[in-house]
């Protein structure tokens, strides 16, 4: 019999809105006077500072999907940028849903939202050539699946229980190892037919502000410590300056301030098989989301159970519904930011909402974004190594935990991660594949994610292999483990 989420009560009888021990720590009496780490104010100046940190670490996953779809639907420069700074002004709100909340809203974790990858190419096969119709198709598929994702929330979260460190320690290793090409791209230069992709001088400034990055680590304490990425990326942008790699041409054309005009490409267009596509997607975006939190829950030490990854999936998809209403792309967790919380450990989930007014900012003052797009994607690239690694880290931690000795644990993690792995290491591997299977299989987190949930059902839920994998007597099968257990 399925044991009950832990969403009603503490141990102690506490209402499940109160705060619960970190893990490894007795309940006391007095822990109901002390604020856990996730929920504490930092002073101003650092909250901005490290909020800052966070946009400065996800901004060109922000601002890339647009930059993308904009050309490829024929949308002109002046429209591909107006799309750029609604998707940050989105990704702001998004943000705030997550970070802050309301009602059942959000997960109330430092948790950054962002533009999703995952819905590029059907974006673009769904609007290519049609301009600003082809917009309209696609923010109208965007709502409906948005939508449809908040109504499936409630069912989707119980999930959790599938779950175990077996899985989420598999699911975050992958999230780690599948963001790092990302970052050896920005690394070569960010465009492969630019002549200069991957020239020495492109990785040699991502190597030497990588090297910045974990010196300033070395060298330095306390707060500056913390924010030492954000250093090291002003820090490689400052000798960028002078070897003529940073561009401030988008400072000379932007605007003071521009407000989002809601339906600027006109009145949302709905269309079956865009609905279709993108309400793919967003599964695919909720079962990356259900990982990252689950990733982010334990390295904040508040694991995420089923009361917060609901929230947590409600806010996604509600902003994801929001989103078109100011000419934004759909919602989802953005992985690098856990990586700079595993980093930095600073674990406020205030900071993060301070990032998101950050990105609200930039949303409506395309002069301010312009500053941060003067960071060079080399420069990101190298303090992405670190970010992104930090996150696949987490995830061998969190395996380092799963029992791999016991039962067929070690069996599911090879398969689960040589699975994820193949988009990586052979991007052309399902090319022949229907296109619509392709939002999924293309995604190394969500094939992996899946086999191993289906292998851990197979091999320790099934029978006897349950029993086997656990060490438990017969009378002991029948017993459902925690939803998410604690180290």
């Amino acid at each position: 019999m399925a044991a009950k989420p832990r969403s009603c009560k503490d141990a102690d009888g506490a209402p499940d809105d109160q705060q619960h021990p970190a893990p490894g720590e007795p309940a006391h009496p007095d822990d109901a006077d002390r604020t856990h780490p996730v929920d504490e104010t930092l002073p101003p100046f650092r909250m901005f500072t490290s909020g800052l940190q966070h946009v400065a670490a996800m901004y060109a996953g922000v601002v890339a999907p647009p930059m993308i779809v904009g050309p490829a639907v024929g949308l002109g420069a002046r429209d591909t940028a107006f799309l750029m700074g609604a998707s940050l002004f989105t990704a702001g709100i998004a943000t705030l849903l997550q970070t802050l909340g309301f009602w059942k809203v959000g997960a109330r974790l430092p948790f950054v939202n962002g533009v999703s990858f995952a819905g590029v190419t059907p974006m673009i096969a769904v609007g290519r050539d049609r301009g600003h119709d082809g917009i309209a198709v696609i923010f109208g598929a965007i709502i409906v699946a948005g939508v449809l994702g908040f109504v499936l929330t409630p069912y989707f979260s119980k999930l959790v229980r599938f779950f175990p460190p077996v899985v989420t320690g598999t699911v975050i290793t992958l999230i780690g190892v599948s963001l790092l090409p990302v970052a050896f791209n920005w690394a070569q230069g960010g465009n492969p037919a630019a002549p200069d992709h991957g020239s020495t001088e492109n990785i040699g400034m991502a190597a030497l502000t990588l090297v910045i990055v974990l010196a300033l680590r070395k060298l330095l304490r306390g707060f500056l410590q913390q924010i030492a990425v954000l250093l090291g990326l002003v820090a490689g942008t400052l000798v960028a300056v002078p070897l003529g790699m940073t561009s401030l041409d988008a400072l000379r054309g932007a605007d003071a301030f521009g407000f989002p005009t809601p339906f600027h490409f006109g009145a949302p267009q709905f269309e079956i098989a865009a609905i279709v596509s993108m309400c793919i997607v967003m599964l695919v975006c909720m079962t990356e989301s259900t990982a990252d939190m689950l990733a982010l829950g334990r390295i904040v030490d508040r694991p995420a159970d089923e009361r917060i990854i609901e929230g947590g999936l409600r806010a996604d998809t509600l902003g994801s519904a929001i989103s078109p209403l100011f000419n934004g792309f759909m919602c989802s967790a953005f992985a690098q930011n856990i990586g700079l919380v595993a980093m930095t450990k600073v674990r406020s989930r205030h900071v993060v909402a301070a990032g998101g007014g950050i990105l609200i900012l930039l949303g409506l003052c395309p002069v301010a974004a312009s500053v941060i797009a003067l960071v060079p994607l080399p420069v990101l690239g190298g303090a992405g190594i670190v970010l992104f690694g930090s996150v696949a880290a987490s995830g061998i931690q969190t395996l380092a935990a799963a029992a791999l000795e016991k039962g067929e644990n070690a069996l599911i993690v090879a398969v689960s991660v040589g699975i994820g792995l193949i988009p990586i290491a052979a991007p052309e591997f399902y090319h022949a594949f229907p296109k619509d299977l392709l939002v999924v299989l293309d995604s190394g987190i969500s094939t992996g994610c899946v086999v191993a949930i289906v292998l851990n059902l197979a091999f320790n839920h099934l029978g006897r292999g349950r029993a086997r994998a656990a060490g438990a007597s017969p009378s002991e099968v029948h017993r459902e483990p925690d939803p998410v257990p604690v180290r």
